[in-house]
C-alpha cells in the first residue's frame, strides 16, 4: 500500500495517546534490545530512549515514504530499516508494535513466530485496532460491493484478521506467556463530522481499497461519504475507536 505521512498525521494526537498506553505495560529494564514493528513516521518510536534507560531501538517498515520521514529521528541509539514484521529476524528484549500487526494475516501463525524471537524475560507489548466492526467500517465493505466498485476490485473486499481478545488469550496461554494481559479500550473521538471521519480513514482504512480503484478512488470516496452522511448526520460526530493491547513475557 502507499502511505501518506501528511494525511496519517492530521490525527497525530489521537493516534499517538494508544502509543503511550502501550509504553505504560512496558516493565523498564536497562540496556533492553528493542524492536518496533511498524515504526511508520518514527516520532513515536524515537520517545523510547527517554523511557528505557541504555536500550537500542530498531524500527522498521515497509513503506518508504514513512522510512524517510523516520530517518530524522535516527541517532545512536534509534535506527530505522525498510524491513517486514512477518519476517522478522533476530532476538529481542522488547518487541513493540503500534497500529501495524492488523495490516499482516493469520495472526494464529504470526503472534507464534513473532514470540519466539524474544530473548529469556523478554516482553511482547502490542496494540491493535479492533474496530473493524464498526458502523464505519461496514459502510466502506457495502459500497466495494456496489458496482462499478466490485468489478474494478474484483470482488475484494477486506477482512480484517484480528482476533478476540479470548483468542489472543488463549494464544499466549499455550504460548505459556507469563504475566500475560489482554484488554480492549474505547478512544472516544469526537470528529467535526463526517468528513473529518472521511479523512481520517482516508490515511488507514481506505488505503488497500484507493490502491486498487485506479480513476474510480474519488467516486468511491464520495459514495461512502453520501452513506455516512445520511446514517450519521450530526454534528460533532462521536467517533468511538476500539482499539486491542496485549503485554505477554517470555
Amino acid at each position: 500500500m502507499t502511505w501518506n505521512p501528511e494525511l496519517y498525521n492530521q490525527f497525530k494526537a489521537e493516534r499517538s495517546q494508544p502509543f503511550y498506553d502501550l509504553v505504560n505495560l512496558i516493565e523498564p529494564r536497562p540496556n533492553l534490545k528493542v524492536i518496533d514493528l511498524g515504526s511508520g513516521t518514527g516520532e513515536l518510536t524515537s520517545t523510547l530512549v527517554s523511557v528505557l534507560p541504555g536500550c537500542s531501538v530498531l524500527g522498521i517498515d515497509t513503506s518508504k515514504e514513512m522510512l524517510a520521514k523516520a530517518e530524522i529521528f535516527s541517532n545512536s541509539q534509534v535506527r530505522f530499516e525498510f524491513g517486514s514484521q512477518e519476517n522478522l529476524a533476530g532476538q529481542w528484549d522488547l518487541i513493540i508494535s503500534n497500529a501495524a500487526l492488523q495490516w499482516s494475516d493469520n495472526h494464529s501463525n504470526l503472534f507464534p513466530k513473532i514470540f519466539e524471537h524474544l530473548n529469556e524475560n523478554g516482553q511482547l507489548v502490542i496494540q491493535i485496532p479492533s474496530n473493524h466492526n464498526s458502523r464505519f467500517h461496514q459502510v466502506i465493505r457495502e459500497v466495494s460491493q456496489l458496482e462499478p466498485f466490485s468489478t474494478r476490485l474484483g470482488g475484494y473486499t477486506r477482512t480484517s484478521p484480528v482476533l478476540t481478545i479470548e483468542e489472543y488469550t488463549d494464544l499466549f496461554y499455550h504460548l505459556k506467556a507469563r504475566d500475560l494481559l489482554v484488554f480492549e479500550k474505547i478512544y472516544p473521538h469526537v470528529l467535526s463530522d463526517v468528513d473529518q471521519v472521511i479523512q481520517w480513514l482516508s490515511g488507514t482504512a481506505l488505503l488497500p481499497y484507493l490502491d486498487r480503484l485506479g480513476e474510480l478512488k474519488q467516486e468511491f470516496v464520495e459514495s461512502i461519504r453520501s452513506s455516512l452522511h445520511q446514517s450519521n448526520p450530526e454534528k460533532p460526530l462521536f467517533y468511538p475507536f476500539k482499539r486491542l493491547f496485549i503485554s505477554a513475557k517470555k
